[in-house]
């Protein structure tokens, strides 16, 4: 409903970059690498899982502009898009089933997608709440590099760019020259940042596809 318009106070999604496509991407790798993780022997708690779940879903609401929102479109929040999902969730966590207590659980799980957000300052419960955050940020990465249409969608991302105002990038060929470096800087992150936590998907495809 919010993706389509239909949900109070909001506009439909206009970034076609990130869309709906790309959300439940992000939801179905974040399953899998967390299938993964249970497989491996030291699951998730019903709680930290459905919170895990609900984060992904909800982690770019803050491209959606609300219905008074008339210029532009959401793109020009790019910068400032992970925080504003994060007010989205607070404003409306009783449309969401999310209770007070998971309230600051959903919202760092959202914060370990900003790639400008220093990993130190996050404060997690626990072990496992840290490793939720590395999978929902492995997910937000894989489920749009692992896109067949990638390199096609990016002419999207870079009109996002372009109405954001991100400084070098003036023309659709500038975006498809740095992804070969933002490529690199993203198996780095994969490996150091987010702990390996991709490693999780060979779980999954082993156990329940019985593929490589």
């Amino acid at each position: 409903l919010l993706f389509r318009g239909e949900y109070k106070n909001y506009m439909a999604c206009n970034t076609e970059y990130h869309d709906l496509a790309h959300t439940l991407d992000a939801l179905l790798a974040c399953a899998r690498l967390m299938d993964g993780r249970n497989l491996s022997g030291n699951p998730f708690s019903l709680q930290l899982a459905s919170e895990l779940l609900l984060a992904t879903l909800l982690h770019d609401t803050g491209y959606i502009q609300k219905n008074d929102d008339l210029s532009g479109t959401g793109a020009k929040y790019t910068a400032s898009h992970v925080e504003r999902s994060i007010e989205f969730v607070k404003l409306n966590m009783n449309d969401f089933g999310i209770e007070p207590s998971s309230l600051d659980v959903v919202g760092r799980l959202i914060a370990c997608t900003g790639l400008r957000n220093r990993w130190e300052d996050f404060n997690f419960n626990d072990t496992d709440e840290m490793i939720a955050g590395t999978i929902l940020a492995t997910a937000d990465l894989l489920g749009q590099m692992s896109d067949r249409a990638y390199l096609e969608k990016l002419l999207f991302l870079y009109y996002e760019f372009r109405e954001a105002g991100i400084e070098g990038y003036n023309t659709e060929f500038d975006i498809l020259r740095k992804t070969l470096d933002f490529y690199e800087i993203t198996q780095t992150r994969l490996e150091t940042t987010l702990k390996g936590s991709y490693l999780y998907a060979a779980v999954h495809f082993a156990v329940r596809r019985e593929i490589n």
